[in-house]
């Protein structure tokens, strides 16, 4: 399994919202709730309409630790989740498959977008702007790697998280990466 990075670049970001903006609601949405959230996609898709609608916060209850976990909304994504939802029931997926209804079950119910959908989403995006190394964990390694270059608070990130240490969580963010990355490229010997 490759290793996925953050975007680090915060112009491909804006240029990436964008471009979900214009192509596809759902994938736009996405993206900014992976981005501004910083929740395992695995706790993004089975998301319900009734649980972002007005919300300031989203309460959740992880599915890889078991924990509840609160997470802020800030104002950019509480707007996007607005205007998407607007037309949209309380009972519905924020982030429904596009599978015809008859293809799924018998009460016609519809289904959350799978993994596997979001992760081809998230590519085809990243290859039109040449970017590697990516996955469905990018849209939350990406979320820490903007959040800490903006306040350098390693501390209340790890907590984010949830991991044990702070280097843990610089390595996970891709911040450690790049500290090796420009010593590296700054070693002379002229």
């Amino acid at each position: 399994m490759n290793t996925v990075q953050p975007i680090r670049s915060k112009m491909q970001v804006i240029e990436m919202i964008n471009y979900l903006k214009e192509k596809n609601d759902r994938d736009y949405i996405l993206f900014v709730f992976g981005i501004y959230s910083g929740l395992r996609i695995s706790d993004i898709l089975p998301l319900k309409v009734s649980d972002v609608r007005n919300k300031s916060r989203l309460h959740i209850h992880e599915k890889k630790t078991g924990k509840e976990k609160i997470i802020s909304l800030n104002e950019e994504l509480r707007n996007a989740l607005a205007e998407y939802t607007k037309e949209m029931k309380d009972w519905e997926f924020l982030f429904p498959s596009r599978q015809r209804k008859s293809k799924l079950r018998k009460d016609k119910e519809t289904k959350p977008m799978t993994r596997q959908r979001a992760i081809q989403i998230l590519k085809q995006v990243a290859s039109e702007f040449n970017i590697e190394d990516i996955g469905t964990h990018s849209l939350r390694k990406t979320f820490g790697y903007h959040l800490y270059n903006q306040t350098k608070d390693v501390a209340t990130i790890q907590a984010i998280f949830g991991h044990s240490s702070a280097l843990i969580t610089l390595r996970y963010i891709g911040v450690d990466q790049d500290k090796k990355d420009k010593l590296v490229k700054g070693l002379s010997f002229t």
